[in-house]
């Protein structure tokens, strides 16, 4: 028996993109972004192949509704350094949700993705809306 093994083209991944949608109230953060992280890279297709970005497009509402478990509202920090002495700062999880959650479900993806270069092109397709926002732009309606 003669087994075959074939591979998309890069063409084809990109006609059968498909777009999902995600309401983040009262979901878990972590639980909703490795759903969003596998949509994103296409393992949820019979196709998917690790070398090519074959994953769909994601669009996820009200993220200033996502919860999290535990003791993180006051234990989780978000850090980050400008490259300066003395250039680090952290923001607590709570004060980042009133400024700007799209960043927190944003930051959580990102980290579950792998550091690769396709990691950019897979997080363009992620849109985030702050609120019951369902307008957005796509290419399919400009034409």
């Amino acid at each position: 028996m003669i087994q075959k093994t074939t591979l998309p083209k890069a063409d084809v991944a990109e006609k059968t993109r498909k777009w999902h949608f995600f309401d983040a109230s009262d979901k878990v953060l972590g639980r909703l972004s490795t759903k969003i992280a596998v949509l994103l890279v296409g393992k949820h297709k019979r196709d998917f192949t690790p070398n090519m970005d074959c994953g769909d497009f994601v669009v996820v509402t009200n993220t200033d509704k996502v919860r999290i478990t535990g003791n993180k509202l006051e234990d989780k920090f978000y850090f980050r350094h400008s490259g300066y002495a003395n250039g680090a700062k952290t923001i607590p999880y709570k004060r980042q949700m009133e400024n700007d959650s799209t960043r927190v479900v944003e930051l959580s993806v990102r980290r579950m993705l792998d550091d690769n270069p396709m990691r950019d092109r897979r997080m363009k397709r992620l849109r985030l809306f702050k609120g019951e926002q369902t307008q957005f732009k796509t290419a399919k309606a400009a034409k």
